[in-house]
């Protein structure tokens, strides 16, 4: 059985994380809410930067064909970003261990930011279905040559995945290989790329790509389509994304929509922009708030949607009836808002169950609290619980995380399991659920976890802070003989390792060791 401190106090977090994070909650299992004023007191800064990018150009090529604009793509987009708020890594020019040591070290930087962004132009290479990235001194005789001397796209994918709330890669790079399997000699390779029309970089298009959810990679070109390198200084797709990109107020979704409508335009349709993946139902605006206006870049997602423009919502509309389910989800949060005028529960539930009957488990998430508070419906205790299952199978980690707490004290017709909400805890840890990451600490502190100790309760602890939940940094900062001795020896350690703390492994979480935990977090 759970002891009954840990328990109060995996509550507590949920209560935490819930109310931050989401419009409504679990009000049953809310017992220990009172407590949240006495363990939160403190006031915390911001974490930042909160947005990250690394851009990258590759032009000079030593062995294949140099490309003319992409120095310029990489450069100018840089400066865009860098003047709409974001903390931008330019690498120009690069070669294979110079791009991976920036990648490295952009991976590090990535995981306390809201959200990490790679833009790559240069030569794209399609090989036996994956995408790989040439740095400049590639020299590549054969498609094994091209795997092992190019950095391919899920390893850019890799770089931001711990991103906080947004991940995000653009490829400005279409290229298939020209050659097919049968790259001989440079002398070849040149000969085969400078026989591509200069104005393109691309002679098919790169594989589509698949990647997981919460991250979003956007093409210059979809799969099969060539990416024009443009003769105005920039390419359409690049001259289009900083266009939008600085327009105050524009959510991220309708400003890719609205690139790819540009690119299309300036190529007479010859090129479709094209983003696979899918982002989080919370709004994000990359130039946040209109002079004048307030700022809508974060708060709750009700809330935060309620705040588009009617241009947007109208755009967001058309999106929702082209079966965008992220679209849906942000219509229905605007009407689960009751400060707005457009307050329409049983709308909302509309809008979910369209994106529940496409696949999206966010959907599910949110369509299964209404069923089971009788928000827009009656009370479904058996259709809630349907619902979270489903999301669960998806991995989505708020689900699993709840079907823990279901399975711990029993509901929605449920027994009391508590090694199975165990499993449940663990699950959604692994899936870097930061509440879910607290509570296996706890679990584990109190030696609930047989096969576990406090190096493993250590390591939970220190990737729910670098999660970015405020709630654990407050309680680390605050109750830290909340952990037993070794525990808190173990998390010194872990802050050793990543260089956040050089003091003694002694388990006094005094002030060397806390300057740590705020830095581990991503405040110095």
């Amino acid at each position: 059985m759970l002891q009954g401190a840990v328990l109060a106090m995996m509550i507590v977090l949920r209560a935490m994380y819930s109310g931050a994070q989401k419009m409504l909650t679990h009000f049953g299992r809310l017992l220990f809410l009172p407590l949240i004023i006495m363990l939160s007191s403190t006031v915390i800064a911001v974490a930042g930067p909160e947005r990250v990018a690394l851009v990258l150009g590759m032009a000079d090529y030593e062995a294949i064909t140099p490309l003319t604009n992409t120095r310029n793509d990489a450069e100018d987009l840089a400066e865009t970003l860098t003047e709409i708020g974001f903390d931008v890594t330019l690498g120009i020019d690069l070669t294979e261990a110079e791009l991976r040591a920036m990648m490295k070290d952009f991976s590090f930087r990535s995981e306390t930011a809201d959200l990490a962004l790679i833009y790559f132009a240069g030569h794209g290479i399609e090989v036996q279905g994956e995408n790989f990235l040439i740095p400049i001194d590639a020299r590549p005789r054969s498609n094994l040559d091209v795997q092992r001397q190019s950095v391919s796209l899920k390893e850019l994918l890799k770089v931001v995945e711990k991103a906080r709330v947004m991940r995000i890669v653009i490829l400005d790079s279409c290229r298939d290989n020209p050659l097919g399997g049968n790259i001989d000699t440079e002398a070849v390779v040149a000969e085969a790329l400078a026989q591509t029309d200069q104005a393109t970089r691309g002679a098919g298009g790169l594989a589509p790509a698949n990647p997981d959810r919460g991250t979003l990679v956007a093409f210059a070109a979809r799969d099969g389509q060539v990416a024009l390198d443009g003769t105005r200084g920039n390419s359409p797709y690049a001259r289009a994304l900083m266009e939008k990109m600085s327009k105050p107020g524009l959510e991220i979704s309708l400003m890719f929509r609205q690139v790819r409508d540009a690119v299309l335009q300036e190529t007479g349709n010859l090129q479709e922009p094209y983003t696979y993946g899918s982002l989080t139902g919370k709004p994000f605006y990359l130039n946040a708030s209109l002079e004048g206006e307030p700022d809508i870049s974060g708060g709750e997602p009700s809330k935060t949607w309620s705040k588009l423009r009617p241009d947007q919502e109208s755009q967001l509309m058309a999106l929702a009836n082209l079966g965008d389910t992220r679209s849906m989800i942000g219509l229905a949060y605007i009407r689960l808002n009751p400060d707005d005028q457009r307050f329409d529960p049983a709308k909302a539930v509309e809008f979910l169950e369209r994106a529940v009957a496409k696949g999206s488990p966010e959907a599910q998430m949110e369509l299964a609290k209404l069923y089971e508070q009788g928000i827009g419906v009656q009370v479904d205790e058996a259709r809630a619980l349907e619902l979270y299952q489903a999301a669960a199978a998806q991995d989505f980690a708020d689900a699993i995380n709840d079907l823990g707490f279901l399975h711990y004290q029993g509901g929605l017709g449920l027994r009391p399991n508590p090694t199975k909400a165990l499993e449940f805890f663990e699950r959604a840890a692994e899936l870097r659920h930061p509440e879910a990451q607290f509570n296996f600490a706890a679990l584990i502190d109190d030696g609930l976890i047989a096969d576990k100790g406090p190096k493993d309760a250590a390591r939970y602890l220190y990737e729910a802070l670098r999660s970015g939940s405020q709630d654990v940094l407050n309680l680390l900062l605050e109750r830290p003989t909340m952990f037993a001795p070794e525990t808190r020896r173990e998390l010194q350690a872990q802050l050793q390792a990543y260089n956040f703390y050089d003091g003694s492994l002694d388990g006094d979480i005094g002030p060397g060791t806390k300057r740590g935990i705020r830095a581990a977090y991503g405040l110095e």
